[in-house]
């Protein structure tokens, strides 16, 4: 099992993997947003893998395309712990960084890196698109 939670404690949760996900970065301007910081480390994991306890509050929008994005943070201290999206059912999007073993992560992609902050360096030999990437390859990369 790998575990992670909030900056407060409150929401804890676990993903039934044996090992750490695989984490990809996201460069967007939403993102950087989000984040308040250069951008986001997300790990995509099946819903199923997912357990969560504690105070979580969902902040559910609209995207453009019309898909639902449903947002979970912890109740307490706002930390976002997870989103889920209706253009991708069963797939959980956790934020890296609430990981417990955030530490030991290294990113196997970047995306949208045509609006990455110039001080960032991405190693020459980790795959980058400039906008989002082709699903078929990010899934293979992501995969690996």
């Amino acid at each position: 099992m790998i575990a992670g939670g909030c900056h407060c404690g409150a929401v804890r949760y676990t993903l039934a993997l044996d090992d750490l996900p695989a984490v990809y970065c996201c460069h967007c301007l939403k993102c950087q947003s989000w984040a308040g910081s250069a951008f986001t480390e997300q790990a995509p994991v099946s819903e199923g893998a997912l357990s969560v306890e504690g105070p979580v509050v969902e902040y559910s929008f609209t995207n453009p395309s019309g898909s639902t994005s449903r947002q979970r943070v912890c109740g307490t201290c706002h930390t976002r712990i997870y989103n889920t999206n209706s253009a991708r059912p069963g797939l959980a999007m956790v934020r890296a960084g609430t990981l417990d073993r955030s530490d030991e992560l290294v990113p196997a992609a970047h995306i949208w890196v045509k609006r990455k902050q110039p001080w960032v360096v991405i190693a020459d030999d980790v795959p980058q698109w400039p906008e989002s990437a082709p699903m078929a390859e990010f899934a293979a990369v992501l995969s690996r």
